[in-house]
């Protein structure tokens, strides 16, 4: 290993520079001059996707679920499955919602009612527009479709284009305006530490005036 005494700073021995420009990286750029054709590919795809599963849909219905961490929770996305709870609360029986197009996550645990509520809507509201075909058209069963519907039926390749999912519910629901001569006045700053004193200190005030109120009816007596 080649040094030399540093000039400069005084540091003492610095190794030299050895520089490697000989890499040849041009060999391995990977180029994306074939994004057109892989776009035509990747229609074609679905397109014969969609008619191998004809009359279904490509896809599944998603639950409505919130974003992790407190920096994101604000924020909806498309979770993985709808929740035992939810089912039952759509009277969709377990076994019958993975046939129908409704993926079941077990893990998922309900911590809310409005997110309940929100899925439970949202399984109705699939319901309601859903066409099931029977197994055997000459014997069907309860809740199959009848003859006039299954003609009339067509095929809708992406369920999330009819239930879309908003990112962000209520924004723009705000609307800004000037703050008033009143609020100015109020420091909510000192606000929020009286609140937070107040339950802090209220199980040794409530002890104080009680051991006040013992004294004082020990001196009546």
């Amino acid at each position: 290993m080649a040094t030399e005494k540093g000039k400069e700073n005084g540091n003492g021995w610095l190794q030299l520079p050895n520089n490697h420009f000989r890499k040849q990286w041009q060999r391995r750029v990977r180029t994306h001059f074939d994004q057109p054709g892989r776009k035509l590919r990747r229609r074609e795809s679905r397109i014969s996707r969609a008619a191998k599963v004809a009359p279904r849909p490509i896809d599944l219905l998603r639950p409505i679920v919130r974003c992790p961490s407190i920096k994101y929770n604000r924020r909806v996305r498309a979770g993985r499955g709808f929740t035992l709870e939810e089912l039952k609360e759509a009277n969709i029986p377990r076994k019958m919602a993975l046939t129908i197009g409704i993926p079941v996550d077990h893990r998922r645990q309900n911590t809310s009612v409005e997110s309940l509520q929100q899925n439970v809507a949202r399984l109705n509201e699939y319901k309601s527009k859903l066409i099931l075909f029977p197994r055997n058209a000459k014997t069907p069963k309860k809740g199959d479709a009848s003859a006039e519907e299954i003609s009339e039926a067509q095929q809708i390749r992406a369920i999330s284009s009819i239930f879309k999912i908003d990112p962000i519910p209520g924004k723009g629901a705000v609307q800004e305006r000037k703050i008033e001569a009143a609020e100015k006045e109020q420091n909510a700053f000192r606000t929020l530490r009286i609140a937070r004193a107040d339950k802090k200190n209220q199980g040794k005030r409530e002890k104080r005036q009680k051991a006040k109120e013992e004294e004082a009816a020990a001196k009546k007596k």
